[in-house]
């Protein structure tokens, strides 16, 4: 048997007390939290407020940012968006669900950066600093190349190789820089601003070897692309492989596909028809590589695609097998839906049936007679009420009860009430009546 005493100690909780006390204990230790993720299930009601999940290949979390946070968002957020969201760790008491209250909210990863790339583009190019008014030609042979970049990437090297090859009497001084990271566009806007200050220099190369955007991303800033502008001598930007392009290189007096390839413009000489034909070769060279991947890529996709019999028996089998079992679970769902409806109609015949009037008609006459009779009943109770009220009335007024208190009715002979002792003489006999019985009298004398 269970100790009575014991469970009556027991300290019960109701849901809401619950789901309560979790929501302070959430708010109260965990604290504000930057979590990224991927929008999905995004909503957004009349009352303003933005409703959606944010998951990743593992997980997900509910959230919600009320309208008067989401006014700040610079963006449309979306479904299948890659999103950064400061929040706190919440509970909707409602539902018992975990949830995050989204504070603010930005595009996350390669989005985020090309929506600021852009916008700082159009800035830039409605200042002019694009315009090709304002670029300087290049010198024909440069005595002294200054080259801003990483003293130890493979792009230094690449260069300095170019330019000993083709134009070893010119003088390479390397402005040494950090090309990607923290601080980087700083440093390479301090060097480009060194150098043009300099005045040593016949012509400035800026650049770096290949990565993705986010290490390409010093050259997209700001702060390089006004140093560039504000560079006295002719400017080459070499940053990333020919597919790149950055703000560094619209700014340029010139941009290059590689920095290999900035070394040879700034290396340009009497030799440069042999080179053009070489540089012709390189190129066909390439297409023919390029081509012969194409095809090679062209192969290996028409090869996957010439399958089996066997596998292609088997995906139809398997086809089949998936369509018989839909087919099934369609006729189950079908037959269900008509056995409701035939219950439904069996329940809308069962309350239209003479059966059934009939016991509705004889359950309303009792319910009617019933109330006929309490009708009765009370009319008989207020009547009765009210014939002792009129009664009592009518006894209150009435001459005998004057007689109870002890007065008395003198007549005459004749039956006619004396109200004054004008109406007697003496010797007349008087009949006086008394609240209980009469008597005769005769009258002495009068007064009055």
């Amino acid at each position: 048997m269970p100790d009575n005493s014991a469970i009556a100690k027991r300290s019960v909780l109701s849901v809401s007390d619950l789901n309560r006390e979790i929501k302070q204990l959430l708010e109260g230790t965990v604290p504000l939290l930057w979590v990224s993720g991927e929008i999905s299930n995004f909503a957004a009601p009349s009352s303003g407020h933005w409703y959606f999940t944010l998951k990743d290949a593992r997980a997900q979390v509910r959230c919600a940012m009320f309208r008067g946070r989401n006014r700040n968002v610079a963006f449309r957020p979306e479904n299948g968006r890659e999103v950064l969201v400061r929040a706190r760790a919440g509970l909707y008491e409602g539902r018992g669900e975990f949830q995050l209250i989204v504070e603010h909210m930005e595009e996350a990863g390669f989005g985020a950066l090309m929506r600021r790339l852009e916008q700082l583009k159009a800035r830039l190019q409605a200042e002019g600093l694009f315009a090709l008014s304002r670029k300087k030609s290049l010198p024909r042979l440069p005595g002294n190349i200054g080259i801003v970049t990483s003293p130890t990437g493979a792009a230094v090297r690449d260069m300095i190789q170019v330019l000993g090859r083709r134009f070893p009497a010119a003088e390479i001084e390397i402005w040494p820089v950090q090309v990607q990271g923290a601080g980087a566009a700083q440093q390479i806007a301090d060097a480009i601003t060194k150098a043009s200050r300099s005045g040593r220099h016949d012509l400035l190369i800026v650049g770096r070897g290949g990565g993705s955007l986010e290490d390409l991303w010093p050259f997209n800033e700001e702060v390089v692309a006004r140093a560039l502008a504000a560079c006295d001598i002719p400017t080459i930007s070499a940053v990333g492989h020919e597919t790149d392009t950055t703000i560094a290189d619209l700014v340029a007096d010139l941009r290059a596909p590689t920095p290999s390839a900035a070394a040879e413009i700034a290396s340009r000489h009497a030799t440069e028809l042999l080179q053009t034909l070489q540089n012709q070769r390189q190129r066909l060279i390439r297409a023919a590589q390029s081509q012969l991947r194409h095809m090679r890529q062209q192969l290996q996709i028409t090869s996957a695609r010439l399958r089996h019999p066997r596998e292609q028996l088997q995906n139809r089998t398997q086809r089949l097998d998936h369509l018989e079992m839909r087919l099934h679970a369609a006729c189950r769902q079908q037959l269900q839906s008509r056995r409701e409806e035939l219950r439904a109609a069996l329940r809308a015949f069962a309350h239209c049936h003479p059966e059934r009037s009939l016991q509705l008609g004889r359950e309303r006459l009792s319910a009617a007679a019933q109330k006929l009779q309490r009708a009765v009943q009370l009319t008989l109770r207020q009547r009765r009420e009210l014939l002792s009220h009129r009664a009592q009335l009518l006894h209150n007024v009435s001459p005998l009860a004057v007689l109870q208190r002890g007065y008395a009715i003198v007549q005459d002979d004749t039956g006619r009430v004396i109200k004054s002792s004008c109406q007697l003489h003496p010797g007349q006999s008087l009949r006086v009546r008394l609240a209980e019985g009469h008597f005769s009298a005769t009258v002495k004398e009068t007064e009055g």
